[in-house]
């Protein structure tokens, strides 16, 4: 499983955000349509809603790609 950190500004992102900011989705469209065909989990619950606030020690899935969302430094 490859693995992405990502580093927060703020105390919060959109999932649909997340997405396109790894580059996991080229586009806030296709971002949405990954969560909404149930292709995204958080902490390893299928999520559905797609603007979900993530915080920092929250991980992404998306196939064999696993996001850890960071707090700031």
């Amino acid at each position: 499983m490859d693995e992405i950190d990502f580093q927060l500004r703020g105390d919060h992102i959109p999932l649909d955000a997340l997405l396109k900011a790894t580059g996991l989705a080229d586009s806030g469209g296709q971002a949405r349509a990954l969560i909404v065909d149930g292709q995204v989990r958080v902490d390893g619950q299928t999520e559905l809603r797609k603007t979900r606030k993530l915080r920092a020690g929250q991980q992404v899935s998306l196939g064999d790609v696993r996001v850890s969302v960071r707090g700031e430094a």
